[in-house]
């Protein structure tokens, strides 16, 4: 008898997984690959709305918790995953720089606001007003965190490379039985998949398709991550992630012509220097209407859950709202009502 059984491992998944393997907990994940959500993500993690120079929700606290759940993946996994990174925004105006220095002396955002705005050093960058500077925060290596977990459970015999058939979940109370499994709890970390899930499909989830392009430009000489509209990440090699686009209509999984476009005429209008283009990548954020996590036990069988809705801030709320949902699991405590599934009839 197996404790739960996790359907996704994006990250959502993998936290809450690595959540029941802290508390002694056994667990079996499947993954079939269908979901790039996670996988293409930047992996950026700040608290601060940069459109609008605000908090976002809960964003201090997030900021609190969910690096030191990162930390303790780092040792279970064995390698280092969180970077410091400077991250910048760039000021479109002596408007824009006054608001910054305004926000920065606002509580909560100072510690992460440089109050002082930043000249542009970088004579292949446009932007002539400058940069605010965010502090404390940087970049989860996704790529590198997903595949080591997978690894982890790999090895451990505790994942299924395979597609998990919701026709074949049988519930008798208590119990789960599944194929060859039983256990008594099912999560549910299927991303924008979820729209395929019976139990679940009632609930709003939206996709919201991110495109980004791999760049190579050796001219450009950017260690920091530059956020004007798009973010600009330096990956090493002189090599840059530009994106992400944001698209409601599109649930093609695949990268679009469209996107391309809309992206080479951002990226043309931030930098000055020649780039080649490496590569183009997609994926499908689950988003919700309210954009708050998508969290709880389904309303008539309760031993199923779900953990989804992180949208573009997966990296901070992925190891909280897990904590959350393992505490209403195995301690009975309640949801914060924001992310509670429960809103939603």
């Amino acid at each position: 008898m197996l404790d739960t059984i996790v359907v996704g491992s994006g990250l959502a998944g993998s936290a809450f997984a690595l959540k029941m393997l802290e508390e002694g907990a056994e667990v079996i994940v499947f993954e079939n690959g269908s979901q790039q959500a996670s996988n293409v993500a930047a992996g950026l993690y700040n608290p601060v709305v940069l459109k609008r120079f605000n908090m976002t929700w809960q964003g201090q606290m997030l900021m609190q918790t969910s690096l030191p759940c990162y930390r303790k993946y780092e040792a279970i996994l064995g390698q280092q995953l969180l970077e410091e990174l400077r991250i910048f925004r760039r000021l479109a105006s002596v408007e824009e720089q006054n608001n910054w220095v305004t926000a920065s002396d606002q509580p909560g955002l100072s510690e992460f606001l440089n109050p002082k705005c930043l000249p542009n050093r970088n004579p292949q960058i446009d932007a002539p007003f400058g940069f605010g500077e965010l502090l404390g925060c940087g970049r989860l290596h996704t790529t590198a965190f997903l595949k080591a977990f997978r690894k982890l459970m790999k090895d451990s015999a505790r994942l299924r490379e395979e597609r998990f058939d919701h026709k074949q979940l049988q519930i008798n109370g208590d119990t789960l039985l599944y194929k060859d499994i039983k256990a008594r709890h099912i999560v549910f970390c299927e991303g924008f998949g979820m729209r395929q899930n019976p139990y679940f499909s009632y609930l709003p989830l939206q996709g919201t398709k991110g495109e980004y392009l791999i760049i190579e430009a050796p001219d450009l000489k950017e260690a920091a991550a530059i956020k004007a509209g798009m973010f600009l990440l330096p990956l090493g090699d002189d090599h840059y992630q530009f994106g992400a686009t944001y698209n409601w209509k599109d649930q093609n999984p695949e990268p679009s012509k469209a996107a391309r476009e809309e992206l080479l005429l951002k990226l043309d209008k931030l930098i000055y220097c020649d780039y080649k283009i490496v590569e183009q990548t997609a994926g499908i954020r689950p988003t919700l209407p309210d954009r708050r996590p998508l969290v709880g036990r389904h309303p008539e069988y309760n031993n199923l859950y779900t953990l989804n809705g992180f949208g573009s801030r997966g990296v901070l709320l992925a190891p909280y709202a897990s904590q959350a949902l393992f505490d209403l699991i195995h301690k009975g405590s309640n949801l914060p009502p924001e992310m509670d599934l429960s809103r939603f009839k």
